[in-house]
C-alpha cells in the first residue's frame, strides 16, 4: 500500500477539523464531510482537498473513512442514515471511529462492517482540542483483526503521538471510559486543594510549584491549576463533552457491576455547573463550585 491514502473525514469540529490538517499535511487525499456544509467549505478553502454534501458521497472511494462527531445518535446517522457512509464504502477498506461513544455501538459497527468485508477501528483520543492542533493525541483503539489495526494506525500516527490496540472492538472505548473516570478525580481533588489553598491563605503558585514535584503531580495540576486559580474556563474540554462521557462511563457500570461512587458525584457537580451557565467552560471549572457555593 502507498504512504498515501484516500481518506473520508466525517466531522470536522474542534477535534476533527485539526485531524483532518494533519492528514492533508501528511500528504494524503482528502474528502470531508460535516453537516453543516459551510463548515466543510471553510475547512477545504484553507487546507485544500475537497468537501461532499453527504456521508456516502464522502467516502465513495476512500481506502479510510475516519469520523469525530458528537455521540451515539450522531454516528449511527453518519454511518446507517439514508445518506450515510456504510453503503458506500468499498470491500478492504478501514471505518476508524474516533468519536467517544458507547462500547456497544462499536461492537455493533464492528459486526455491520464485517458483513461487508469491511475493517473496523474504535479509536477514541485524549489529549483535548490542543492536542489535535499540534498533532499530539493518545489514541486508544479496538479491533478484531490486528492487520487491519496496523493498517489504521499507520495512517493516525499524522496526529498521534500514542496509538495503542488494547483489545477487540469495543475495547478503545472501554479505554476511554477509564480515561475520564481517572481525569474526574483528579480534577476534583485539584479544585478542592486548591480551594483549600486559597482559604487558608497559602500563596497557589508556589503551592503548586513544590507539590507539583512530588507525588500530587498530574497533567491536570500542570496545565490547569493557575488558570483555576485565575477563574479562567474559556477554554479546554467542555463541561457538556465531560457530562456525555460520564454518562456513558455511568452506564457501562450498570452493565459490568462496577462501583463509580465518585465518579457519579462528580457528575452531578458538572450537572450544577451546567445549571450555572457552564456547559461550554473548561472542565476544571469544578472549583468554581467551590468558590462560589
Amino acid at each position: 500500500m502507498s504512504d498515501q491514502s484516500k481518506i473520508a473525514f466525517l466531522g470536522t469540529g474542534v477535534m476533527g477539523a485539526p485531524m483532518a490538517r494533519h492528514l492533508k499535511r501528511a500528504g494524503h487525499e482528502l474528502v470531508i464531510f460535516n453537516r453543516t456544509g459551510a463548515k466543510a467549505l471553510a475547512w477545504v478553502a484553507l487546507n485544500g482537498g475537497q468537501a461532499a454534501p453527504t456521508p456516502a458521497e464522502c467516502v465513495d472511494g476512500a481506502d479510510f473513512v475516519m469520523m469525530c462527531v458528537g455521540n451515539d445518535d450522531d454516528v449511527r446517522e453518519v454511518v446507517f442514515g439514508e445518506t450515510g457512509a456504510l453503503g458506500s464504502m468499498a470491500a478492504g477498506s478501514v471505518l476508524i471511529d474516533h468519536t467517544t461513544a458507547s462500547a456497544s455501538l462499536a461492537r455493533e459497527l464492528a459486526a455491520a462492517c464485517a458483513e461487508r468485508g469491511i475493517g473496523f477501528v474504535d479509536a477514541p483520543v485524549s489529549g483535548g482540542q490542543a492536542g489535535a492542533e499540534n498533532g499530539q493525541l493518545t489514541v486508544m483503539c479496538g479491533c478484531d483483526d490486528v492487520e487491519t489495526y496496523k493498517r489504521a494506525a499507520a495512517v493516525i500516527a499524522a496526529f498521534a503521538k500514542q496509538c495503542a490496540l488494547l483489545g477487540p472492538a469495543g475495547s478503545g472505548q472501554l479505554t476511554k471510559m477509564v480515561n475520564q473516570i481517572c481525569i474526574a478525580g483528579v480534577v476534583q481533588g485539584l479544585a478542592e486543594g486548591l480551594n483549600f489553598a486559597e482559604r487558608a491563605g497559602l500563596d497557589i503558585a508556589e503551592v503548586v510549584g513544590v507539590i507539583g514535584k512530588g507525588a500530587a503531580q498530574s497533567w491536570q495540576m500542570d496545565n490547569r491549576a493557575g488558570t483555576m486559580a485565575d477563574g479562567e474556563y474559556d477554554f479546554g474540554f467542555a463541561v457538556e463533552l465531560m457530562r456525555k462521557d460520564l454518562g456513558i462511563c455511568l452506564e457501562e457500570a450498570e452493565r459490568n457491576s462496577a462501583r463509580l461512587p465518585v465518579t457519579a458525584v462528580i457528575d452531578q457537580f458538572y450537572k450544577q455547573v451546567v445549571a450555572r451557565g457552564g456547559d461550554r467552560w473548561d472542565t476544571s471549572s469544578l472549583i468554581d463550585l467551590l468558590r462560589n457555593s
